[in-house]
């Protein structure tokens, strides 16, 4: 009986097959967008089980868990990692049509070796066989970066981080390059004062100064976007419901963060202009660094009022938002680029109905300086499976260059989600192997259709973000 993860596993025409063993499936992983732990990285971590690798923090499997009558006790609750894993190989098989099925099917083929498919029946047998190879030096954080032939990770870092654990895995000699990331969402998130106040306080450890003003804030800020750069820092992100850009001025600015610094909440008001003013001003920062930014818009976080109080954040209660980002980005990227401060931008959308949206938004602003400078990002969270990568892939095609894209990235916690990769190498060129044999494509055009395809998995990535200088 054939193996589900075949060599044609999702390749459903010659095209598309020889575009993949041709031109895709060798080729190095750059994950331009994760969120790894970098102490793990740096101590070369060892799993102790299965399930800490595989079910711990990883809020999709926990979603599908919880959907499938699965009680908390077994999800994040206090049993035993082995009643923990059981019972999530009791939902492997009703998780069929969902992306989990084929992630953990292609994690255990790639990583472990594993080409059985996991099910109540199957269990034991898997988890004593992972939990022993878990155990060797092969299967350490950085050897399972190695195995996935990963050559870059970005990994997602507040300003006030000190970044100690990727001076460390750069003085190791680490083969993988792991650069931080600038994520300064908190240095925004004035609706808590007293939080923010906190948040301040530790943002001014970090840079040596105290932040008493607004220009003291971006002065910190500055000192430590500097410092980002100078470990090799080359791109920003930010997760918004929505882009801010309502009008506001300096002294609007100076006085809410005097406001909110003195313990007062905000208005509304105060804080659409609070987070357009910064948002503006991080975005200069990155233009002059030459940096790529990255705006992640449309989740709503938190939703679960009882499940948030007992677990906190990024535990499985985030969605969809259906808030409008066409008028606000517009602006906001409008104002960059009459200022002449637009950086390279690479836009996501967790919403479907946004694909379009931001597709056009991104060509709205290219000026021809480089190829792709403003560009629709890969199928995002929700949207990270075939028919959002299907979606997302169509509306870059025909909203603007397809060939000049940058690819996929894992935004995942894992240091088994690598064969995300394969994943979408697999569906681009099913989707370029479509249009060649239905005709939409020529088939005489297949030397440029390879070195498409290798560009999208791979060298456009390289280029863009300046990985190979």
């Amino acid at each position: 009986m054939e193996k589900f993860i075949n060599e044609n596993f999702m390749l459903t025409n010659d095209t598309a097959r020889e575009l993949y063993h041709g031109s895709a499936e060798n080729l190095p992983i750059i994950d331009y967008h994760c969120h790894l732990v970098p102490q793990m990285i740096a101590e070369n971590y060892q799993f102790r089980n299965l399930t800490e690798i595989w079910l711990g923090g990883d809020h999709y499997k926990w979603r599908a868990m919880r959907g499938n009558g699965i009680p908390e006790a077994y999800i994040t609750g206090d049993k035993s990692d082995l009643e923990k894993f059981m019972k999530w190989a009791e939902t492997v098989p009703y998780t069929m049509r969902n992306p989990l099925y084929h992630w953990t099917h292609l994690e255990l083929s790639r990583i472990f070796g594993i080409d059985k498919l996991l099910n109540p029946e199957t269990a034991r047998e898997i988890y004593d066989e992972c939990n022993a190879k878990l155990q060797t030096e092969a299967f350490r954080a950085q050897a399972l970066m190695r195995r996935c032939n990963v050559e870059v990770v970005c990994t997602t870092d507040d300003p006030a981080d000190s970044l100690a654990y990727h001076k460390k895995i750069k003085e190791s000699g680490f083969a993988v390059k792991v650069l931080p990331a600038w994520r300064p969402d908190k240095a925004m998130a004035i609706e808590n004062p007293l939080e923010y106040k906190a948040y301040i306080e530790r943002l001014g450890e970090a840079a040596d100064m105290e932040i008493k003003s607004y220009d003291d804030l971006t002065q910190a800020l500055r000192k430590r976007h500097d410092f980002f750069a100078g470990m090799g820092c080359k791109l920003s992100d930010h997760g918004l419901e929505t882009f801010y850009a309502e009008d506001y001025t300096e002294h609007d600015l100076r006085q809410i963060f005097a406001k909110v610094m003195a313990g007062t909440s905000p208005s509304k008001e105060e804080i659409l202009k609070f987070k357009s003013g910064i948002l503006y001003d991080l975005a200069v920062m990155d233009a002059e660094k030459g940096w790529t930014q990255q705006f992640h818009i449309g989740a709503i976080r938190n939703n679960n009022t009882r499940m948030f109080r007992l677990l906190g954040p990024d535990t499985g209660y985030d969605a969809i938002h259906d808030e409008r980002c066409a008028a606000a980005g517009h602006k906001f990227l409008d104002r960059l680029d009459s200022a002449g401060k637009l950086a390279k931008t690479i836009l996501y959308n967790l919403n479907p109905k946004d694909n379009e949206v931001l597709a056009t938004m991104a060509y709205t602003f290219n000026d021809g300086t480089i190829p792709g400078k403003m560009q629709l990002g890969s199928g995002w969270w929700f949207l990270d499976q075939e028919d959002g990568m299907r979606k997302q892939l169509n509306a870059l095609s025909a909203m603007g260059l397809l060939s000049r894209f940058v690819g996929m990235l894992t935004d995942s916690r894992s240091f088994l989600s690598y064969p995300r990769h394969e994943y979408f190498r697999r569906i681009l060129c099913n989707v370029i192997g479509e249009d060649v044999e239905s005709g939409r494509l020529p088939k005489s055009e297949m030397g440029f259709l390879s070195k498409m395809v290798a560009d999208i998995s791979y060298y456009n990535a390289k280029s863009y973000f300046g990985f190979g200088e």
